[in-house]
């Protein structure tokens, strides 16, 4: 497996990575949106993304980065927002070696973190953040606003 920051090239791969990312949780597959949603992220600059390939140079596997900042730290914080491996892919370490792409990455951009949240029924998500040294956070409350749609 060999790791890599992802190009703009690389769009309709991760597309197709991501749509299934979407599907797992609970989304209508839909690739045209996520070719252009992945595709605007990465033109605009408004995420960072690392992939992971298997020794035939397929992609397998995804995470995504957006850039936050903290007021009270003075200093950028990443949202590991997005972090997908294909089935067959998985148990292989790939997990693994994207979330130490997105840690690296977090400190050469002299960031204060990485922060990062999954449904409480992932068990793969929750079992694999604590191994990877994520702490789990129980002194604050999360809270989520979503306008009311027509």
């Amino acid at each position: 497996m060999q790791s890599r920051i992802a190009s703009s090239e690389d769009y309709k791969k991760i597309a197709l990575l991501f749509d299934q990312y979407r599907i797992f949780y609970q989304q209508k597959s839909n690739l045209k949106g996520a070719e252009e949603f992945i595709k605007n992220r990465l033109e605009n600059n408004e995420s960072v993304i690392f992939i992971v390939e298997d020794t035939s140079h397929k992609m397998v596997g995804f995470v995504q980065l957006y850039p936050l900042f903290s007021s009270t730290r003075l200093q950028r914080l990443w949202l590991l927002n997005d972090l997908y491996v294909e089935e067959t892919a998985r148990g292989n370490g790939c997990s693994l070696l994207l979330i130490n792409e997105a840690k690296k990455h977090a400190v050469a951009t002299n960031s204060a973190g990485l922060i990062l949240e999954t449904e409480k029924v992932n068990e793969i998500g929750n079992n694999l953040y604590p191994r990877t040294g994520f702490q789990l956070d129980n002194e604050h409350n999360y809270y989520a606003w979503e306008p009311t749609k027509v």
